[in-house]
Protein backbone atom coordinates (compact mmCIF):
# COMPACT_ATOMS: atom_id res chain seq x y z
CA UNK A 1 0.00 0.00 0.00
CA UNK A 2 1.34 3.47 -1.23
CA UNK A 3 1.81 6.68 1.26
CA UNK A 4 -1.22 8.31 -0.12
CA UNK A 5 -3.21 5.17 -0.24
CA UNK A 6 -2.60 4.95 4.02
CA UNK A 7 -3.26 8.88 4.34
CA UNK A 8 -6.54 8.40 2.76
CA UNK A 9 -7.36 5.19 4.83
CA UNK A 10 -6.56 7.58 7.51
CA UNK A 11 -9.46 10.08 7.07
CA UNK A 12 -11.32 7.80 5.66
CA UNK A 13 -11.37 6.04 9.52
CA UNK A 14 -11.76 9.37 10.96
CA UNK A 15 -14.68 10.52 8.86
CA UNK A 16 -16.26 7.27 9.77
CA UNK A 17 -15.64 7.76 13.81
CA UNK A 18 -17.39 11.80 13.16
CA UNK A 19 -20.90 9.77 12.12
CA UNK A 20 -20.66 7.24 15.27
CA UNK A 21 -20.27 10.65 17.17
CA UNK A 22 -23.63 11.63 16.24
CA UNK A 23 -25.10 8.20 17.44
CA UNK A 24 -23.24 8.56 20.55
CA UNK A 25 -24.91 12.28 20.98
CA UNK A 26 -28.54 11.37 19.90
CA UNK A 27 -28.61 8.82 23.55
CA UNK A 28 -27.61 12.14 25.36
CA UNK A 29 -30.11 14.61 23.90
CA UNK A 30 -33.40 14.34 25.79
CA UNK A 31 -34.58 18.37 25.76
CA UNK A 32 -33.92 21.78 24.49
CA UNK A 33 -30.37 22.40 26.58
CA UNK A 34 -29.24 19.04 25.70
CA UNK A 35 -29.40 19.85 22.00
CA UNK A 36 -28.70 23.54 21.51
CA UNK A 37 -25.72 23.70 24.78
CA UNK A 38 -25.07 20.09 25.88
CA UNK A 39 -27.11 20.09 28.85
CA UNK A 40 -24.89 23.08 30.67
CA UNK A 41 -23.37 20.42 31.96
CA UNK A 42 -19.37 20.13 30.54
CA UNK A 43 -16.97 20.05 32.57
CA UNK A 44 -13.11 21.77 32.59
CA UNK A 45 -11.83 19.26 30.02
CA UNK A 46 -14.46 18.63 27.68
CA UNK A 47 -14.64 22.38 27.78
CA UNK A 48 -11.49 23.72 27.32
CA UNK A 49 -11.18 21.39 24.52
CA UNK A 50 -14.37 22.01 22.61
CA UNK A 51 -13.57 26.25 22.88
CA UNK A 52 -10.43 25.38 21.51
CA UNK A 53 -11.95 23.68 18.65
CA UNK A 54 -14.12 25.49 17.44
CA UNK A 55 -12.14 28.77 17.24
CA UNK A 56 -9.17 26.81 15.72
CA UNK A 57 -10.51 26.45 12.36
CA UNK A 58 -9.24 25.89 8.89
CA UNK A 59 -7.53 30.01 8.65
CA UNK A 60 -6.06 29.14 11.96
CA UNK A 61 -4.50 25.50 10.72
CA UNK A 62 -3.71 25.30 7.51
CA UNK A 63 -3.99 29.48 7.20
CA UNK A 64 -1.40 29.88 9.84
CA UNK A 65 1.27 27.41 8.49
CA UNK A 66 0.93 29.68 5.17
CA UNK A 67 1.39 33.11 6.70
CA UNK A 68 4.63 31.72 8.68
CA UNK A 69 5.79 30.37 5.57
CA UNK A 70 5.03 33.70 3.98
CA UNK A 71 6.29 36.28 6.67
CA UNK A 72 7.84 34.39 8.95
CA UNK A 73 7.06 34.21 12.88
CA UNK A 74 5.09 37.42 12.17
CA UNK A 75 2.33 35.04 10.82
CA UNK A 76 1.71 33.70 14.43
CA UNK A 77 -0.23 37.26 14.91
CA UNK A 78 -4.04 36.06 12.71
CA UNK A 79 -4.05 33.00 15.32
CA UNK A 80 -2.40 34.94 18.42
CA UNK A 81 -5.47 37.51 17.88
CA UNK A 82 -8.04 34.93 17.95
CA UNK A 83 -6.55 33.65 21.35
CA UNK A 84 -6.47 36.72 22.58
CA UNK A 85 -10.25 36.98 21.82
CA UNK A 86 -10.83 33.68 23.91
CA UNK A 87 -8.71 35.32 26.54
CA UNK A 88 -10.10 38.11 26.85
CA UNK A 89 -13.60 36.92 26.62
CA UNK A 90 -13.12 33.88 29.27
CA UNK A 91 -11.61 36.16 31.62
CA UNK A 92 -13.80 39.45 31.54
CA UNK A 93 -17.17 37.99 30.20
CA UNK A 94 -18.01 34.35 30.35
CA UNK A 95 -18.91 34.50 33.76
CA UNK A 96 -21.40 36.28 33.35
CA UNK A 97 -22.78 34.89 30.10
CA UNK A 98 -23.04 31.66 31.61
CA UNK A 99 -25.16 32.92 34.48
CA UNK A 100 -27.51 33.98 31.87
CA UNK A 101 -29.22 30.59 31.02
CA UNK A 102 -30.13 31.60 27.55
CA UNK A 103 -29.20 30.46 24.28
CA UNK A 104 -28.37 33.16 21.98
CA UNK A 105 -26.12 36.73 22.17
CA UNK A 106 -29.64 38.22 20.92
CA UNK A 107 -31.77 37.12 23.95
CA UNK A 108 -29.00 38.59 26.38
CA UNK A 109 -29.58 41.93 24.39
CA UNK A 110 -33.25 41.35 25.16
CA UNK A 111 -32.87 40.59 28.55
CA UNK A 112 -30.54 43.72 29.67
CA UNK A 113 -32.32 46.26 28.06
CA UNK A 114 -36.13 44.96 27.80
CA UNK A 115 -36.55 46.25 24.15
CA UNK A 116 -37.69 44.44 21.12
CA UNK A 117 -35.48 46.77 18.87
CA UNK A 118 -32.20 45.24 19.46
CA UNK A 119 -33.79 41.56 18.20
CA UNK A 120 -32.67 42.88 14.83
CA UNK A 121 -29.51 41.53 15.92
CA UNK A 122 -30.62 38.34 15.15
CA UNK A 123 -30.43 38.46 11.53
CA UNK A 124 -26.78 39.85 11.63
CA UNK A 125 -25.79 37.25 13.55
CA UNK A 126 -27.67 34.66 11.07
CA UNK A 127 -26.03 35.85 8.30
CA UNK A 128 -22.54 35.71 10.31
CA UNK A 129 -22.75 32.29 11.21
CA UNK A 130 -24.41 30.74 7.82
CA UNK A 131 -21.46 32.50 5.79
CA UNK A 132 -18.67 30.71 8.65
CA UNK A 133 -20.37 27.24 7.96
CA UNK A 134 -20.23 27.84 3.97
CA UNK A 135 -16.77 29.02 4.48
CA UNK A 136 -15.42 26.35 6.22
CA UNK A 137 -17.41 23.80 4.69
CA UNK A 138 -15.83 24.99 1.04
CA UNK A 139 -11.96 24.80 3.15
CA UNK A 140 -12.38 21.47 3.86
CA UNK A 141 -13.17 20.02 0.79
CA UNK A 142 -10.20 21.38 -0.40
CA UNK A 143 -8.36 18.51 1.38
CA UNK A 144 -10.48 16.01 -0.16
CA UNK A 145 -10.02 17.24 -3.75
CA UNK A 146 -6.31 16.90 -3.01
CA UNK A 147 -6.50 13.79 -1.61
CA UNK A 148 -9.32 12.26 -3.15
CA UNK A 149 -9.04 13.44 -6.61
CA UNK A 150 -12.89 14.68 -6.70
CA UNK A 151 -14.72 17.67 -7.89
CA UNK A 152 -15.05 20.26 -6.03
CA UNK A 153 -18.31 19.69 -5.64
CA UNK A 154 -18.68 16.48 -4.21
CA UNK A 155 -16.13 17.25 -1.99
CA UNK A 156 -18.04 19.61 -0.44
CA UNK A 157 -21.47 17.64 -0.44
CA UNK A 158 -19.72 14.53 0.82
CA UNK A 159 -17.74 16.19 3.83
CA UNK A 160 -20.63 18.68 4.12
CA UNK A 161 -23.08 15.89 4.55
CA UNK A 162 -20.87 13.88 7.65
CA UNK A 163 -20.93 17.40 9.53
CA UNK A 164 -24.54 17.61 9.01
CA UNK A 165 -25.49 13.82 9.96
CA UNK A 166 -23.79 14.15 13.38
CA UNK A 167 -24.66 17.66 14.15
CA UNK A 168 -28.20 16.85 13.20
CA UNK A 169 -28.66 13.62 15.18
CA UNK A 170 -26.83 14.74 18.69
CA UNK A 171 -26.87 18.42 18.25
CA UNK A 172 -24.27 20.24 20.84
CA UNK A 173 -23.31 16.83 22.71
CA UNK A 174 -22.11 14.85 19.39
CA UNK A 175 -20.37 18.63 17.91
CA UNK A 176 -18.92 18.52 22.01
CA UNK A 177 -17.21 14.82 21.45
CA UNK A 178 -16.38 15.38 18.02
CA UNK A 179 -14.73 18.72 18.65
CA UNK A 180 -12.85 16.98 21.87
CA UNK A 181 -11.35 14.24 19.63
CA UNK A 182 -10.63 17.07 16.78
CA UNK A 183 -8.66 18.91 19.64
CA UNK A 184 -6.98 15.64 20.36
CA UNK A 185 -6.01 15.36 16.73
CA UNK A 186 -4.91 18.95 16.19
CA UNK A 187 -2.72 19.21 19.25
CA UNK A 188 -0.93 15.63 17.96
CA UNK A 189 -1.19 17.15 14.49
CA UNK A 190 0.64 20.38 15.27
CA UNK A 191 2.74 20.33 18.31
CA UNK A 192 3.71 16.47 18.11
CA UNK A 193 4.38 15.65 14.36
CA UNK A 194 4.04 18.89 12.36
CA UNK A 195 6.64 21.21 14.41
CA UNK A 196 9.38 18.33 15.21
CA UNK A 197 9.62 17.04 11.19
CA UNK A 198 9.36 19.83 9.55
CA UNK A 199 12.06 21.25 11.95
CA UNK A 200 14.21 18.04 11.39
CA UNK A 201 13.62 18.49 7.63
CA UNK A 202 15.02 22.39 7.83
CA UNK A 203 18.34 21.57 9.93
CA UNK A 204 16.61 23.04 12.91
CA UNK A 205 16.39 27.01 14.04
CA UNK A 206 20.16 27.32 13.10
CA UNK A 207 19.09 26.02 9.96
CA UNK A 208 16.26 28.66 9.35
CA UNK A 209 18.50 31.12 10.21
CA UNK A 210 21.34 30.30 7.74
CA UNK A 211 18.72 30.67 5.03
CA UNK A 212 16.37 32.52 5.02
CA UNK A 213 16.08 36.24 5.30
CA UNK A 214 16.57 38.07 8.94
CA UNK A 215 13.37 39.78 8.39
CA UNK A 216 11.61 36.40 8.79
CA UNK A 217 12.43 36.71 12.76
CA UNK A 218 10.89 40.41 12.85
CA UNK A 219 8.01 40.07 15.12
CA UNK A 220 6.45 42.72 13.15
CA UNK A 221 7.27 41.69 9.69
CA UNK A 222 3.94 40.80 8.57
CA UNK A 223 3.04 44.77 9.38
CA UNK A 224 1.64 46.64 11.94
CA UNK A 225 -1.84 48.14 10.30
CA UNK A 226 -2.08 44.17 9.25
CA UNK A 227 -1.69 43.21 12.94
CA UNK A 228 -3.89 45.63 13.89
CA UNK A 229 -7.08 44.33 12.03
CA UNK A 230 -6.54 41.06 13.07
CA UNK A 231 -7.20 42.16 16.58
CA UNK A 232 -9.99 44.75 14.88
CA UNK A 233 -11.53 41.75 13.56
CA UNK A 234 -11.39 38.46 15.11
CA UNK A 235 -10.43 39.55 18.44
CA UNK A 236 -13.71 42.16 18.73
CA UNK A 237 -15.43 39.33 16.69
CA UNK A 238 -14.71 36.47 19.04
CA UNK A 239 -16.05 38.56 21.84
CA UNK A 240 -19.67 38.95 20.71
CA UNK A 241 -19.89 35.88 18.20
CA UNK A 242 -22.83 33.42 18.95
CA UNK A 243 -20.96 30.61 17.82
CA UNK A 244 -18.18 31.01 21.18
CA UNK A 245 -20.87 32.49 23.34
CA UNK A 246 -22.80 28.96 22.92
CA UNK A 247 -20.10 27.42 23.99
CA UNK A 248 -19.66 29.79 26.83
CA UNK A 249 -23.35 28.04 27.62
CA UNK A 250 -22.20 24.65 27.82
CA UNK A 251 -20.14 25.31 30.67
CA UNK A 252 -21.02 23.33 34.14
CA UNK A 253 -20.27 26.44 35.80
CA UNK A 254 -18.90 30.31 35.69
CA UNK A 255 -15.58 28.66 37.14
CA UNK A 256 -14.79 26.29 34.42
CA UNK A 257 -16.17 29.60 31.60
CA UNK A 258 -13.77 31.49 33.23
CA UNK A 259 -10.81 29.18 33.44
CA UNK A 260 -11.02 26.72 30.92
CA UNK A 261 -12.00 29.13 28.40
CA UNK A 262 -8.68 31.13 29.34
CA UNK A 263 -6.80 27.84 29.36
CA UNK A 264 -8.34 27.96 25.90
CA UNK A 265 -7.34 31.01 25.01
CA UNK A 266 -3.26 30.37 25.88
CA UNK A 267 -3.60 27.23 23.82
CA UNK A 268 -4.95 28.81 20.85
CA UNK A 269 -1.64 31.88 21.07
CA UNK A 270 0.72 28.54 21.83
CA UNK A 271 -0.87 27.12 18.56
CA UNK A 272 -0.77 30.18 16.36
CA UNK A 273 2.96 30.43 16.87
CA UNK A 274 3.74 26.72 16.44
CA UNK A 275 2.11 27.02 12.74
CA UNK A 276 3.99 30.00 12.27
CA UNK A 277 7.48 27.83 12.76
CA UNK A 278 6.10 25.09 10.56
CA UNK A 279 5.77 27.70 8.05
CA UNK A 280 9.72 28.67 8.80
CA UNK A 281 10.52 25.17 8.29
CA UNK A 282 8.30 24.85 5.48
CA UNK A 283 10.54 27.51 3.82
CA UNK A 284 13.67 25.73 3.67
CA UNK A 285 12.59 22.45 3.57
CA UNK A 286 10.57 22.39 0.53
CA UNK A 287 12.58 25.87 -1.25
CA UNK A 288 12.69 23.17 -4.07
CA UNK A 289 9.80 23.12 -4.63
CA UNK A 290 6.98 25.70 -6.63
CA UNK A 291 4.33 26.16 -4.16
CA UNK A 292 1.54 28.83 -5.76
CA UNK A 293 -0.83 29.72 -3.07
CA UNK A 294 0.32 29.37 1.09
CA UNK A 295 -2.29 27.54 1.83
CA UNK A 296 -1.27 25.01 -0.04
CA UNK A 297 2.04 24.47 1.93
CA UNK A 298 0.29 22.74 4.75
CA UNK A 299 -0.53 19.55 2.69
CA UNK A 300 2.38 19.81 1.12
CA UNK A 301 4.51 19.37 4.17
CA UNK A 302 2.41 16.11 4.85
CA UNK A 303 2.77 14.30 1.81
CA UNK A 304 6.86 15.20 1.75
CA UNK A 305 8.08 16.05 4.96
CA UNK A 306 6.27 13.67 6.81
CA UNK A 307 7.15 9.69 7.16
CA UNK A 308 3.88 7.15 5.87
CA UNK A 309 0.82 7.53 8.01
CA UNK A 310 1.69 10.13 9.68
CA UNK A 311 1.26 12.18 6.95
CA UNK A 312 -2.63 11.18 7.23
CA UNK A 313 -3.11 12.08 11.02
CA UNK A 314 -2.04 15.44 9.99
CA UNK A 315 -4.07 15.83 7.11
CA UNK A 316 -7.09 14.28 9.32
CA UNK A 317 -5.84 17.39 11.66
CA UNK A 318 -6.84 19.86 8.80
CA UNK A 319 -9.99 18.50 8.39
CA UNK A 320 -10.69 18.93 12.15
CA UNK A 321 -10.13 21.58 12.55
CA UNK A 322 -12.48 23.01 9.82
CA UNK A 323 -15.31 20.45 10.60
CA UNK A 324 -15.42 21.74 14.56
CA UNK A 325 -15.85 25.47 13.08
CA UNK A 326 -18.34 24.35 10.38
CA UNK A 327 -20.25 22.50 13.02
CA UNK A 328 -20.49 24.77 15.65
CA UNK A 329 -21.56 27.50 12.99
CA UNK A 330 -24.50 25.36 11.54
CA UNK A 331 -26.07 24.80 15.24
CA UNK A 332 -25.35 28.54 16.62
CA UNK A 333 -27.23 29.34 12.73
CA UNK A 334 -30.07 27.13 13.71
CA UNK A 335 -30.05 28.50 17.02
CA UNK A 336 -30.02 31.66 16.09
CA UNK A 337 -33.02 31.27 13.32
CA UNK A 338 -35.36 29.73 15.20
CA UNK A 339 -34.85 31.03 18.88
CA UNK A 340 -34.60 34.82 17.52
CA UNK A 341 -34.93 35.39 13.19
CA UNK A 342 -38.00 33.43 13.57
CA UNK A 343 -40.44 35.26 16.22
CA UNK A 344 -38.40 38.61 15.61
CA UNK A 345 -40.01 37.98 11.41
CA UNK A 346 -43.06 36.68 12.66
CA UNK A 347 -43.91 39.99 14.88
CA UNK A 348 -43.72 41.90 11.74
CA UNK A 349 -47.51 40.25 10.32
CA UNK A 350 -48.50 40.60 14.40
CA UNK A 351 -48.06 36.95 15.20
CA UNK A 352 -46.25 35.61 18.30
CA UNK A 353 -44.15 32.71 18.27
CA UNK A 354 -42.62 30.63 20.87
CA UNK A 355 -39.85 28.45 20.22
CA UNK A 356 -39.17 26.86 23.21
CA UNK A 357 -41.79 23.62 23.96
CA UNK A 358 -40.73 22.63 27.65
CA UNK A 359 -43.83 20.47 27.67
CA UNK A 360 -42.66 18.30 25.06
CA UNK A 361 -39.57 18.10 25.10
CA UNK A 362 -39.18 15.53 22.09
CA UNK A 363 -41.14 17.65 19.90
CA UNK A 364 -38.94 20.42 20.57
CA UNK A 365 -35.41 18.73 19.78
CA UNK A 366 -36.83 16.99 16.79
CA UNK A 367 -37.67 20.78 15.50
CA UNK A 368 -34.04 21.78 16.32
CA UNK A 369 -33.14 19.15 14.06
CA UNK A 370 -35.00 20.45 11.41
CA UNK A 371 -33.56 23.92 12.06
CA UNK A 372 -29.79 22.62 11.67
CA UNK A 373 -30.76 19.58 8.71
CA UNK A 374 -31.82 22.76 6.48
CA UNK A 375 -29.75 25.74 7.66
CA UNK A 376 -26.66 22.95 6.74
CA UNK A 377 -27.74 22.31 3.32
CA UNK A 378 -28.58 25.69 2.58
CA UNK A 379 -24.66 26.71 3.59
CA UNK A 380 -23.95 23.38 1.72
CA UNK A 381 -25.57 24.79 -1.43
CA UNK A 382 -24.40 28.42 -0.72
CA UNK A 383 -20.50 26.96 -0.53
CA UNK A 384 -21.14 24.53 -4.02
CA UNK A 385 -22.50 27.48 -5.54
CA UNK A 386 -20.06 30.60 -5.51
CA UNK A 387 -16.17 30.53 -4.30
CA UNK A 388 -16.57 34.03 -3.22
CA UNK A 389 -18.78 33.08 -0.18
CA UNK A 390 -15.58 34.90 1.98
CA UNK A 391 -16.89 38.67 0.40
CA UNK A 392 -19.99 37.62 2.14
CA UNK A 393 -18.27 36.56 5.52
CA UNK A 394 -16.25 39.45 4.85
CA UNK A 395 -19.78 41.60 5.42
CA UNK A 396 -21.60 39.78 7.42
CA UNK A 397 -18.25 40.36 10.19
CA UNK A 398 -17.75 44.10 10.00
CA UNK A 399 -21.77 44.22 10.72
CA UNK A 400 -20.78 41.97 13.78
CA UNK A 401 -18.00 44.02 14.81
CA UNK A 402 -19.18 47.68 13.84
CA UNK A 403 -22.58 47.37 14.32
CA UNK A 404 -23.31 45.18 17.09
CA UNK A 405 -19.88 45.04 19.05
CA UNK A 406 -20.66 47.88 21.08
CA UNK A 407 -24.65 47.09 22.56
CA UNK A 408 -23.25 44.27 23.21
CA UNK A 409 -20.26 44.95 25.86
CA UNK A 410 -22.20 48.26 26.60
CA UNK A 411 -24.68 46.47 28.12
CA UNK A 412 -22.49 44.13 30.14
CA UNK A 413 -19.95 46.70 31.53
CA UNK A 414 -22.15 50.17 31.27
CA UNK A 415 -25.47 50.27 33.71
CA UNK A 416 -26.75 53.34 31.85
CA UNK A 417 -26.63 51.96 28.41
CA UNK A 418 -30.58 52.05 27.37
CA UNK A 419 -32.60 49.82 24.96
CA UNK A 420 -32.96 52.95 22.01
CA UNK A 421 -29.24 53.69 22.77
CA UNK A 422 -28.44 50.07 21.90
CA UNK A 423 -31.20 49.61 19.13
CA UNK A 424 -29.78 53.61 17.62
CA UNK A 425 -26.01 52.36 18.27
CA UNK A 426 -26.29 49.34 16.19
CA UNK A 427 -28.61 51.16 13.51
CA UNK A 428 -26.04 53.74 12.72
CA UNK A 429 -22.93 51.30 13.06
CA UNK A 430 -24.65 48.95 10.67
CA UNK A 431 -25.51 52.01 8.14
CA UNK A 432 -21.94 53.25 8.54
CA UNK A 433 -20.38 49.96 8.25
CA UNK A 434 -22.23 49.41 4.85
CA UNK A 435 -22.05 52.98 3.61
CA UNK A 436 -17.98 52.83 3.98
CA UNK A 437 -17.58 49.93 2.15
CA UNK A 438 -19.87 50.87 -0.54
CA UNK A 439 -18.12 53.94 -1.19
CA UNK A 440 -14.54 52.36 -1.45
CA UNK A 441 -16.33 49.41 -3.40
CA UNK A 442 -17.19 52.51 -6.01
CA UNK A 443 -13.73 53.96 -5.77
CA UNK A 444 -11.37 50.99 -5.87
CA UNK A 445 -9.49 49.64 -8.81
CA UNK A 446 -10.22 46.21 -8.03
CA UNK A 447 -13.54 44.80 -7.17
CA UNK A 448 -14.06 43.42 -3.31
CA UNK A 449 -10.95 45.95 -2.35
CA UNK A 450 -13.63 47.84 -0.65
CA UNK A 451 -15.23 45.29 1.08
CA UNK A 452 -12.26 43.70 2.46
CA UNK A 453 -10.57 47.00 3.42
CA UNK A 454 -9.95 47.83 7.14
CA UNK A 455 -11.85 51.32 7.01
CA UNK A 456 -15.58 50.43 7.45
CA UNK A 457 -15.12 48.76 10.61
CA UNK A 458 -13.31 51.21 12.24
CA UNK A 459 -15.26 54.28 10.97
CA UNK A 460 -18.45 51.84 12.37
CA UNK A 461 -17.13 51.21 15.37
CA UNK A 462 -16.60 54.97 16.39
CA UNK A 463 -20.34 55.81 15.04
CA UNK A 464 -21.64 53.17 16.98
CA UNK A 465 -19.83 53.91 20.44
CA UNK A 466 -20.94 57.86 20.06
CA UNK A 467 -24.37 57.28 18.84
CA UNK A 468 -24.54 54.61 21.61
CA UNK A 469 -23.32 56.86 24.58
CA UNK A 470 -25.21 60.12 23.32
CA UNK A 471 -28.74 58.52 23.24
CA UNK A 472 -27.99 55.92 26.11
CA UNK A 473 -27.36 59.64 28.16
CA UNK A 474 -30.39 61.25 26.35
CA UNK A 475 -33.04 58.89 26.88
CA UNK A 476 -34.58 57.41 30.44
CA UNK A 477 -32.92 55.07 32.09
CA UNK A 478 -34.00 51.57 31.35
CA UNK A 479 -37.07 50.73 33.28
CA UNK A 480 -36.26 49.44 37.04
CA UNK A 481 -38.64 46.22 36.67
CA UNK A 482 -35.82 45.39 33.44
CA UNK A 483 -32.68 46.13 35.16
CA UNK A 484 -34.06 43.85 38.28
CA UNK A 485 -34.88 40.71 36.30
CA UNK A 486 -31.14 41.44 34.99
CA UNK A 487 -29.27 41.54 38.00
CA UNK A 488 -30.75 38.56 39.20
CA UNK A 489 -29.36 36.70 36.19
CA UNK A 490 -25.88 37.89 36.64
CA UNK A 491 -26.13 36.76 40.55
CA UNK A 492 -26.97 33.62 39.21
CA UNK A 493 -30.39 33.28 41.26
CA UNK A 494 -32.23 33.05 38.29
CA UNK A 495 -33.09 29.65 36.77
CA UNK A 496 -35.58 30.16 33.94
CA UNK A 497 -34.12 29.00 30.52
CA UNK A 498 -35.25 31.95 28.16
CA UNK A 499 -35.32 35.40 29.20
CA UNK A 500 -39.00 37.12 29.50
CA UNK A 501 -37.84 40.59 31.03
CA UNK A 502 -40.83 43.28 31.35
CA UNK A 503 -40.56 45.45 28.27
CA UNK A 504 -39.39 49.25 29.53
CA UNK A 505 -41.10 52.25 28.36
CA UNK A 506 -38.43 53.16 25.74
CA UNK A 507 -38.71 49.94 23.72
Amino acid sequence: MDSNAINIAIVVVYLLAMLAFGWWGKSRTKNNSDFLVAGRRLGPFFYTGTMAAVVLGGASTVGGVGLGYRYGISGMWLVVAIGTGVLLLSLLFAGTIQKLKIYTVSQMLTLRYGSHATQASGIVMLAYTLMLCATSTGAYATIFVVLFGWERWLAIAIGGAIVLIYSTIGGMWSITLADQVQFVIKTVGIFFLMLPFTLNAAGGWDGIRARVDESFFDIGGIGLQTIITYFVVYTLGLLIGQDIWQRVFTARNPTIARWGGATAGVYCILYGVAGAVIGMAASVALDSMEIAERDDVYAQVAQNLLPVGIGGLVLAAAVAAMMSTASGALIAAATVARADVLPFVASWFGKKISTDDSENPEHDVRANRLWVLGLGLVAIGISISTRDVVAALTIAYDILVGGLLVAILGGLVWKRGTGIGAAASMAAGTLVTLGTMAILEINAEVPLDGIYANEPIYYGLVASALVYLVVSLLTPRTDSSVMAAWNLRVAGTHHAEEPQPERSNNS
